[in-house]
């Protein structure tokens, strides 16, 4: 079953690009376990909330608006595309997700297919 994690970053926490994801060691030993096990189907890690643009339609006319639609105490930071057994299965990999162990959150979300 394939699941999208949403990965959630803290508003106001270090921000950190795919340099530094790159040399960090819980990242790193995250990523080479899900590549051993073939489940990430595909993903990216997403710019800061403050490079957004948000569009919206009313009647005809295009409105757009710079940074997120809603404030929150968190944004999402990256994606990843997950193919696993079941939903116990994405959790249990949500919940070893370097963002969720640092004050982050993973949003596990079922694929309609």
């Amino acid at each position: 079953m394939k699941y999208v994690l949403f990965i959630c970053a803290p508003v106001g926490g270090e921000e950190l690009g795919p340099e530094d994801i790159a040399d960090d060691p819980p990242f790193t030993s995250y990523v080479q376990e899900v590549r051993d096990r073939d489940i990430v189907k595909g993903g990216a890690r997403l710019r800061p909330p403050s490079d957004a643009t948000t569009v919206r339609v009313q009647g005809d006319e295009v409105l757009l608006s710079d940074g997120p639609f809603v404030e929150s105490k968190e944004y999402v930071a990256g994606v990843d595309i997950i193919e696993v057994a079941d939903l116990d299965e994405a959790i249990a990999l949500a919940s070893r997700h370097p963002a969720a162990l640092s004050g982050g959150s993973v949003e596990v979300r079922p694929v309609w297919e």
